[in-house]
């Protein structure tokens, strides 16, 4: 049985999902938030649910879509370098998954620590990976994921405010990025447009 070639990769997904958990991650770790009731219970429930809504299934979705399309029905033949974007949207989404459930029940954060030294080499390869590739917007968006998890390491295991504060903040300049490349891939796709992407 043979499968058509799409160009029509499901990544749009997974960057807006990325950037809106971001937003909210990071926006509310490095300034804060709009009428924010201070009720440090309630606003780690609310921050669990969209990690583990956006940050965790739009990511998951679009991980296992790109797997299947490139394994099971390969049907995105033409573009190598989504393996590792399928590796790396599947691995960010299950992490999201378990920590907006940790986050909602009230869980340790101790054991993050050790999570951050695996997903930051995740995030190195991912720009490695791209770079070798020459996809220079993608790279970027590695980099910018590597920033937040160098801080998240530090953050863990120093338990230092400043560097909790550098998580949001890269959170937050990382989730400016994804937007661009949710609206260019988006305008690519859809518009015929030509989006540096």
């Amino acid at each position: 049985m043979s499968f058509p070639v799409s160009n029509f990769w499901p990544v749009a997904i997974g960057f807006l999902g990325l950037a809106i958990n971001y937003f909210v991650q990071g926006g509310t770790t490095a300034f804060g938030g709009p009428s924010w009731t201070h009720d440090k219970v309630k606003m780690e429930k609310t921050l669990g649910l969209w990690g583990i809504g956006l940050g965790g299934f739009a990511q998951l979705i679009t991980g296992i879509y790109l797997m299947v399309g490139l394994s099971w029905f390969p049907v995105y033949r033409n573009a190598p370098p989504l393996y590792m974007a399928a590796l790396a949207f599947t691995i960010y989404g299950i992490h999201w998954i378990v920590m907006g459930i940790r986050r909602y029940v009230g869980g340790e954060t101790g054991p993050e620590g050790w999570m951050a030294i695996a997903v930051l080499v995740l995030s190195i390869l991912g720009a490695v990976s791209f770079h070798a590739a020459g996809d220079i917007p993608a790279m970027i968006l590695f980099i910018g994921l590597s920033l937040i998890y160098v801080f998240e390491v530090l953050a863990r295991f120093t338990d230092n405010a400043a560097f909790h504060r550098a998580v949001g903040v890269f959170q937050l300049l990382t989730g400016i990025w994804l937007l661009y490349l949710t609206i260019g891939v988006t305008m690519n796709f859809a518009n015929g447009m030509h989006f540096w992407v």
